[in-house]
Protein backbone atom coordinates (compact mmCIF):
# COMPACT_ATOMS: atom_id res chain seq x y z
CA UNK A 1 0.00 0.00 0.00
CA UNK A 2 3.09 2.54 0.62
CA UNK A 3 6.30 2.24 -0.23
CA UNK A 4 9.07 1.99 1.49
CA UNK A 5 8.45 3.53 4.51
CA UNK A 6 10.12 2.94 8.11
CA UNK A 7 9.38 4.26 11.81
CA UNK A 8 12.90 6.99 11.30
CA UNK A 9 14.92 8.30 8.41
CA UNK A 10 16.75 5.06 7.16
CA UNK A 11 20.61 5.56 6.10
CA UNK A 12 20.19 3.63 3.34
CA UNK A 13 18.50 6.48 1.98
CA UNK A 14 21.45 9.40 2.38
CA UNK A 15 22.92 8.97 -0.91
CA UNK A 16 19.26 9.98 -2.41
CA UNK A 17 20.06 13.54 -0.65
CA UNK A 18 23.05 14.04 -2.26
CA UNK A 19 21.45 16.07 -5.55
CA UNK A 20 18.71 18.45 -3.55
CA UNK A 21 21.31 21.01 -2.46
CA UNK A 22 24.27 22.56 -3.15
CA UNK A 23 27.98 21.20 -3.68
CA UNK A 24 29.06 21.57 0.03
CA UNK A 25 25.85 19.32 1.16
CA UNK A 26 26.79 16.94 -2.26
CA UNK A 27 30.36 16.77 -1.10
CA UNK A 28 28.73 15.90 2.82
CA UNK A 29 25.97 13.45 1.92
CA UNK A 30 28.89 11.40 -0.97
CA UNK A 31 31.04 11.45 2.22
CA UNK A 32 28.87 9.77 4.33
CA UNK A 33 27.66 7.60 2.09
CA UNK A 34 30.26 5.71 1.98
CA UNK A 35 30.58 5.35 5.65
CA UNK A 36 28.64 2.15 7.69
CA UNK A 37 25.11 2.66 8.92
CA UNK A 38 26.91 2.55 13.07
CA UNK A 39 29.71 5.43 11.32
CA UNK A 40 28.89 8.60 13.69
CA UNK A 41 28.87 10.21 10.94
CA UNK A 42 26.00 8.16 9.10
CA UNK A 43 24.11 8.22 12.28
CA UNK A 44 24.25 12.09 12.67
CA UNK A 45 23.08 12.52 9.05
CA UNK A 46 20.25 10.75 10.18
CA UNK A 47 19.50 12.38 13.34
CA UNK A 48 19.38 15.94 11.05
CA UNK A 49 17.31 14.50 8.61
CA UNK A 50 14.84 12.78 11.11
CA UNK A 51 15.06 16.15 13.02
CA UNK A 52 14.30 18.15 9.32
CA UNK A 53 12.02 15.66 8.38
CA UNK A 54 10.21 15.05 11.65
CA UNK A 55 10.36 11.18 11.90
CA UNK A 56 9.10 11.29 15.40
CA UNK A 57 5.65 12.28 14.62
CA UNK A 58 5.19 10.48 11.56
CA UNK A 59 3.01 7.34 11.86
CA UNK A 60 1.91 5.05 9.04
CA UNK A 61 -1.59 6.96 8.77
CA UNK A 62 0.13 10.28 8.09
CA UNK A 63 0.77 11.90 4.26
CA UNK A 64 4.65 11.25 5.02
CA UNK A 65 4.15 8.17 5.27
CA UNK A 66 2.27 7.79 2.12
CA UNK A 67 5.17 9.57 0.16
CA UNK A 68 7.91 6.92 1.55
CA UNK A 69 11.42 7.71 3.43
CA UNK A 70 13.12 8.72 0.28
CA UNK A 71 10.60 11.68 -1.23
CA UNK A 72 9.77 12.50 2.13
CA UNK A 73 13.44 13.02 3.41
CA UNK A 74 13.78 14.39 -0.44
CA UNK A 75 11.36 16.72 0.41
CA UNK A 76 12.65 18.03 4.06
CA UNK A 77 16.32 18.70 3.09
CA UNK A 78 15.25 20.40 -0.67
CA UNK A 79 12.47 22.99 1.47
CA UNK A 80 14.90 23.57 4.70
CA UNK A 81 14.89 27.40 4.74
CA UNK A 82 18.39 28.25 5.35
CA UNK A 83 21.19 27.75 3.23
CA UNK A 84 23.97 24.76 2.72
CA UNK A 85 26.26 26.18 5.80
CA UNK A 86 23.50 26.30 8.46
CA UNK A 87 22.47 22.93 7.10
CA UNK A 88 25.84 21.73 7.79
CA UNK A 89 25.98 23.13 10.59
CA UNK A 90 22.79 21.48 12.55
CA UNK A 91 24.87 18.12 10.84
CA UNK A 92 27.90 19.48 12.81
CA UNK A 93 25.93 19.90 15.83
CA UNK A 94 23.89 16.51 15.15
CA UNK A 95 27.81 14.74 15.10
CA UNK A 96 28.65 16.42 18.79
CA UNK A 97 25.58 15.24 20.37
CA UNK A 98 26.52 11.31 18.83
CA UNK A 99 29.84 11.48 20.04
CA UNK A 100 28.90 12.85 23.34
CA UNK A 101 26.31 9.81 23.75
CA UNK A 102 29.24 7.45 22.39
CA UNK A 103 31.98 8.95 24.45
CA UNK A 104 29.28 8.33 27.73
CA UNK A 105 30.63 5.82 30.47
CA UNK A 106 29.53 2.47 29.69
CA UNK A 107 28.68 0.79 33.35
CA UNK A 108 28.16 -3.02 33.11
CA UNK A 109 24.89 -4.29 33.25
CA UNK A 110 23.87 -4.92 36.99
CA UNK A 111 24.35 -8.22 38.28
CA UNK A 112 21.43 -9.88 40.18
CA UNK A 113 21.84 -11.87 43.24
CA UNK A 114 20.93 -15.20 42.15
CA UNK A 115 18.53 -16.39 45.14
CA UNK A 116 18.35 -20.06 45.25
CA UNK A 117 15.51 -21.66 45.45
CA UNK A 118 13.96 -23.48 48.72
CA UNK A 119 12.70 -27.37 48.84
CA UNK A 120 8.91 -26.67 49.14
CA UNK A 121 7.48 -26.80 52.66
CA UNK A 122 4.26 -28.36 53.68
CA UNK A 123 1.40 -27.88 51.53
CA UNK A 124 -1.39 -25.68 53.08
CA UNK A 125 -4.83 -27.83 54.18
CA UNK A 126 -7.03 -27.14 51.88
CA UNK A 127 -10.59 -25.98 52.83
Amino acid sequence: MYPESEILFPPRCIPLLAEVRGKAWKALVRRVATLPEDHPDTLALALTVIRLAGCMTCDMDSYRASLGCATCSQRAVATFRGTDEQLILRFQEAREEIEAYLNQEVRPPVKRKVVKSRAPGPAAPAQ
